[in-house]
């Protein structure tokens, strides 16, 4: 009798999962925010923003030959010129700061700390597995939008050290190895059909969140197990034999 094997690890999707938005609202105010913070420094907003989509297909594309930080630097560079890479420290300041406005768009947010505590306390590994286009300051800074931190996963994918990005199968083969399991130990969460469950063709399980969900390809869906944040937890709970949350 074939046995379902045991899930030890949990990899989260942060944009539209764990950080309740809509991604195309989310990503207006932060490119306004953005364009307004660089204007000062000579970069004028539609060029800049062009090439800003420029780095991050740059990062979409790596093949794993260096970090999304240097394919995403190098392609701004080769719009803007090598001196345009010391525009790297504002950014930083940026997403301490300003980024925060971003926050507006944020909608109800689930119980995902009380969720988080209570898979851990039952021993899994956490892994936060957002897409690794930003640097860690800016994934911090989205975290503590829902009351979260770098220490509640034992692995973040961020730009500067990832090499690939979803929904290549290589971020997951490196995020597995950063977290040293194999695929059947862990089950994917996120709310892309194509960015998140491409991770189900390395053999990991998942779970499709529908509150936010991100299908502008018009993917066929219904493969996945699904659903709003409380089928999410039901599903958790199938899978572990036991309540996690009240």
């Amino acid at each position: 009798m074939d046995h379902q094997p045991v899930v030890t690890a949990v990899l989260f999707d942060l944009d539209g999962t764990l950080l309740p938005m809509d991604q195309n609202a989310f990503i207006h105010t932060y490119f306004g925010a953005l364009a307004r913070k660089v204007a000062p420094l000579g970069f004028a907003r539609e060029p800049f923003l062009a090439s800003m989509w420029k780095g991050t297909g740059a990062m979409l594309q790596n093949d794993g030959t260096r970090t999304n930080r240097e394919a995403f630097w190098d392609a701004f560079a080769s719009v803007w010129g090598e001196e345009a890479r010391s525009l790297e420290a504002a950014l930083v300041g940026f997403y301490g700061n300003e980024f925060n406005v971003a926050r507006t768009v944020v909608g109800k947010v689930q119980p995902v700390r009380a969720l988080l505590d209570a898979l851990r306390a039952r021993g899994l590994t956490l892994c936060l597995a957002t897409n690794p286009v930003f640097p860690r300051v800016a994934v911090e800074t989205r975290l503590s939008w829902v009351g979260l931190s770098f220490s509640d996963f034992s692995h973040v994918t961020t730009y500067e050290t990832a090499r690939f990005c979803k929904p290549s199968l290589g971020y997951y083969r490196e995020t597995l190895a950063a977290i040293d399991k194999a695929p059947g130990e862990c089950l994917m969460i996120g709310n892309n059909p194509v960015d998140d469950m491409s991770a189900l063709q390395l053999g990991l399980s998942g779970f499709l969140l529908t509150d936010y969900l991100e299908n502008e390809t018009g993917v066929d869906i219904s493969r996945y197990p699904r659903g709003g944040f409380p089928a999410l937890v039901e599903f958790l709970e199938a899978q572990l034999g036991e309540k996690l949350i009240s």
